[in-house]
């Protein structure tokens, strides 16, 4: 069981062990501490390898292995060097696509009526009776006189001699009359609603 003012030590590969508070010494010339494994073993290792954590507890970037070689070369003196690896966290920030809602879009048709005016075209005949009651030889052709088309109208009279007498003729004239009929046609437009759903996962 650890005693009351011993701080909590970690390192690699599940190590794990207590040391005295304060770690350092009042004597500043000391540069070791002891560490008490859980195993039972005392291992003494340098100050400089400890580095306090935010619990509070303290981190030695060492396993159980790499830290009995360690206390072994301590203890027999040797000059043999010891390779202690030095350790950088680095930040990996991953993204991930998730669905935080959906979008339904529904459309409605409007209906509404408007009045237009839809210019129609048609033609008149004006039919004039021009009298003339003159003599003529034989029956006349239609004539054209501008746009007016001239159908001679005679007809027979007894006279000492029979002659056809021209007795009047038709001026017809056509022209283009426009006049505006109104019309009760239905215009359509879409009008879209946006109705926004809850997503399966929660927004990240």
């Amino acid at each position: 069981m650890n005693q009351a003012n011993d701080v909590i030590v970690v390192g690699k590969e599940g190590l794990r062990g207590t040391i005295a508070v304060p770690p350092v010494g009042s004597n500043q010339d000391n540069q070791h501490v002891m560490v008490r494994l859980d195993n039972g073993r005392q291992v003494v290792v340098p100050l400089e390898l400890l580095t306090r954590q935010e619990d509070g507890s303290y981190y030695l970037p060492m396993s159980l292995v790499e830290l009995e070689q360690y206390g072994e070369l301590e203890r027999r003196g040797e000059s043999e060097t010891l390779v202690i690896p030095v350790i950088e966290e680095f930040l990996k920030i991953q993204k991930r696509q998730v669905e935080t809602g959906r979008v339904r879009i529904r459309k409605v048709v409007q209906e509404r009526e408007e009045t237009v005016n839809v210019p129609l075209l048609r033609e008149e005949v004006s039919v004039e009776r021009v009298p003339v009651n003159r003599y003529v030889d034989g029956p006349l052709d239609v004539r054209y006189e501008g746009d007016i088309m001239i159908v001679p109208v005679v007809e027979e009279v007894l006279v000492v001699e029979k002659r056809l007498v021209l007795k009047e003729e038709l001026h017809i004239s056509k022209r283009q009359v426009q006049t505006e009929v109104p019309q009760t046609v239905i215009l359509r437009s879409e009008e879209a609603f946006v109705e926004r759903l809850e997503g399966k996962e929660p927004h990240q």
